[in-house]
């Protein structure tokens, strides 16, 4: 168990606009619980980035991380922007540790994303500017500073996992899975030289949900994150997509309550994945068969059985009428929608698509990926 050998979990939380809580207004996590914690600046002026300034500190964790910054975008450290996922994460894995390992788990957040930046400006490689391209040295900054913190309290110190809210600036890039490899890797090389850790630290993602927004169009990003994590299994996790999640006006952005929820799930599957070691893997296709007018698709199912929810509204009602009957799952050949006559549940991990019987024999079964 990786969280079982230090004191102090680090996690380091990147990404975008919903990685930092852009709409998530007034936050909700206002207060600490547990004993959960984040790096405090004082009166330090960063950049330049220095980890042994006197004026940094480990306080409670708390939502806002930091004082909003006054401009739009931002980089570290005005780049928060109202509730992040990450207090309660923080809540759920300590609630989880207490409750089923009968100990504490006290971790540690550093929020380095920023608001519309794309792979390239979050990652190793990008340009420094006041306004962007400081999310990787601000990360490093935050875990140099914090080992140095835990060493002085006689606390040890390690990463648990990088979190990474992203995709939308990347939506339509097809080296996209390729980045969030490197990503990884990257991640992985510089923190462990920093910590002294020879475990391997994951990299949970979500699938962006938002963009592009035109009827038909299909997210490019959101494919690579599933696909990423099934090629890469234990090493990038896709904890699931956020469809299901309440959005702000702009349809882009999350209420703050949808952060915190994000941050339970995020919170969740660390402690499975991280504290108990064992692998998570999301609710996915596991393979798909045709009789007749029919398709039959079985699903591995993390907490069985399937069942609809129906609270969400029905997509496709309209555009796309074709698939109006299709809760979801979308059929194409050749590039021509394929109309659904309708879909049941046929088990606890199968789902039977009805289709009209003079459907055509090349088909491609999709799930909520047209806009």
């Amino acid at each position: 168990m990786v969280g079982a050998a230090w004191d102090l979990v680090g996690i380091v939380g990147t990404g975008q606009s919903l990685a930092v809580g852009v709409e998530g207004t007034p936050v909700l996590s206002s207060k600490p619980a547990f004993g959960n914690l984040k790096l405090a600046l004082g009166g330090a002026a960063v950049p330049p980035f220095d980890p042994a300034a006197r004026e940094l500190a480990l306080v409670p964790l708390s939502e806002p991380i930091r004082p909003p910054g006054r401009r739009y975008p931002e980089g570290y450290p005005g780049n928060i922007r109202g509730e992040t996922p990450h207090s309660a994460m923080a809540h759920q894995i300590s609630t989880l540790a207490r409750a089923r390992l009968g100990r504490d788990c006290v971790t540690v957040h550093s929020v380095v994303g920023e608001s519309g930046q794309a792979m390239a400006v979050i990652g190793r490689d990008a340009t420094p500017r006041v306004e962007s391209g400081l999310a990787w040295a601000a990360g490093l900054f935050e875990v140099q500073a914090i080992a140095r913190l835990a060493a002085a309290a006689g606390k040890s110190y390690g990463v648990g996992a990088v979190v990474l809210t992203h995709g939308e600036s990347d939506a339509e890039r097809k080296s996209y899975a390729a980045e969030l490899l490197r990503l990884w890797q990257d991640y992985n090389a510089d923190l462990s030289a920093l910590t002294g850790q020879r475990q391997t630290l994951p990299l949970l993602l979500t699938q962006q949900h938002s963009t592009p927004m035109l009827a038909g169009s299909i997210s490019e990003s959101a494919l690579a994150a599933w696909r990423v994590a099934t090629e890469q299994a234990g090493d990038v996790v896709c904890v699931g997509p956020k469809y299901q999640y309440r959005y702000a006006e702009d349809q882009v952005h999350l209420t703050a309550l949808s952060y915190a929820r994000l941050g339970e799930k995020y919170g969740q599957v660390f402690f499975q994945h991280v504290l108990l070691d064992q692998p998570f893997r999301p609710l996915q296709p596991l393979g798909v068969e045709r009789q007749a007018s029919q398709l039959l698709v079985r699903f591995f199912v993390p907490v069985p059985p399937l069942t609809w929810d129906e609270s969400l509204p029905l997509p496709h009602q309209d555009a796309l009428r074709e698939w109006h009957q299709g809760r979801g799952f979308e059929v194409v050949s050749r590039g021509e929608r394929v109309p659904i006559v309708g879909v049941r549940l046929l088990g606890p991990d199968l789902v039977g698509i009805e289709l009209a019987a003079d459907a055509p024999r090349e088909l491609e079964l999709r799930y909520a990926l047209a806009a």
